[in-house]
């Protein structure tokens, strides 16, 4: 998959082995979905600016872990002939998943790629609303994190 990592603010960083995780993860979801020819922008983050993006388009009044926005449910025109599908963003609080991490007893490593998984399952069309829906991509998520061999501690 042809995945770009950014960070806002920009001064925010990772180790380099935690981006190569999430380019990792990225690719075999990619490739367990038929989707490896797509394209996709993961941005990491504050809890101040997921805040603001979490008010501003879910209308949500506070931090949350992460956000996706696909492409495939958006208004913007296809674009025919490009070399890659456009998946979408996803947008992860580093701030958030390091307190869960803590809360859940497993390492960022885990919490951080559990975040994308569950980001990436939203673009693939995923959803947890209704109960059935929940189970299913609870499953999904459950598997990925098994072939990734990222397990909680």
């Amino acid at each position: 998959m042809n995945t770009t990592i950014s960070f806002e603010p920009e001064n925010l960083t990772v180790e380099e082995n935690l981006q190569e995780e999430i380019l990792r993860a990225a690719d075999v979801v990619g490739e367990i979905y038929g989707v490896e020819n797509s394209e996709l922008s993961i941005t990491l983050t504050d809890d101040e600016h997921i805040h603001a993006l979490n008010k501003k388009f879910r209308g949500v009044d506070k931090a949350t872990d992460v956000l996706s926005f696909a492409f495939r449910e958006s208004d913007e025109p296809e674009i025919i002939g490009a070399e890659f599908e456009i998946l979408g963003d996803i947008i992860i609080s580093l701030e958030r998943a390091k307190i869960q991490a803590a809360e859940f007893g497993h390492s960022f490593l885990r919490e951080l790629i559990f975040l994308e998984v569950h980001g990436l399952l939203h673009l693939l069309g995923y959803d947890h609303i209704a109960d059935d829906e929940r189970q299913e991509m609870e499953a999904e998520q459950k598997f990925i994190m098994a072939k990734l061999e990222i397990f909680r501690e």
